[in-house]
């Protein structure tokens, strides 16, 4: 955000940023995949293109934050990201868009693509997590199964709170659906991470790396 690594508090307040975007190159080149995430993008701000064509053509990265068109998408496949995080774009009013979510598919390459489900009191959330809709996440993750490689869902609850993850609500979308789950919202522990990596699921980790709290192993 603003050409600097942040980290937010339920996607609203800021918690931290660095501009040593290098230094958190070299720290995160070890890992199998990067999350990143353009808030200027999703927030309907100019993008943060070339920091982020700069970041994905040096580490392995699934790029999210504002990808509203399949042009976009291709776009940020174009510059380096290995996978494509679709969250609002693949919603309405009513729920899943499954009209959207199956251009998409039709499209890109599925196993390019991550459905992002934001969920908050036990309900989607999009637009930045500020508009609920009235399905449940395990709702979302059955219906978008036929048209993405896999889904991420953020529990905004705890995102960036580091209180720790609800297992529970995680393992409740995971049942929903076959597909890959990455779970992000507020993990503080390696035995979380331990704990979903028994479970087939992956983790994102953000504020609890940044802060020191799980250390980076070389």
């Amino acid at each position: 955000m603003g050409g600097k690594v942040v980290q937010l508090q339920q996607g609203e307040r800021l918690a931290l940023q660095s501009d040593d975007i290098d230094g958190w190159i070299e720290k995160f080149k070890a890992f199998q995949i990067v999350q990143l995430i353009d808030l200027d993008a999703a927030m309907g701000r100019p993008a943060n293109d070339e920091l982020v064509r700069y970041v994905a053509e040096r580490l392995p990265c699934q790029v999210g934050g504002g990808v509203r068109s399949i042009e976009r998408a291709q776009e940020l496949l174009d510059a380096g990201a290995r996978r494509v995080i679709l969250g609002s774009s693949l919603f309405n009013d009513r729920g899943v868009n499954k009209g959207r979510a199956e251009a998409f598919a039709e499209a890109l390459p599925t196993d390019a693509l991550i459905g992002a489900i934001d969920s908050r009191g036990g309900k989607v959330v999009i637009h930045g997590w500020k508009t609920p809709l009235t399905i449940t996440p395990e709702d979302a993750a059955r219906t978008l199964e036929p048209y993405v490689g896999g889904l991420l869902y953020t529990h905004v609850d705890t995102e960036g709170m580091m209180t720790g993850l609800n297992l529970e609500a995680v393992k409740s979308v995971n049942d929903a659906s076959k597909l890959r789950l990455i779970a992000a919202g507020g993990i503080r522990t390696r035995q979380e991470i331990d704990t979903l990596d028994e479970l087939g699921i992956d983790a994102v980790v953000g504020m609890a790396i940044y802060t020191g709290a799980i250390a980076i192993e070389p």
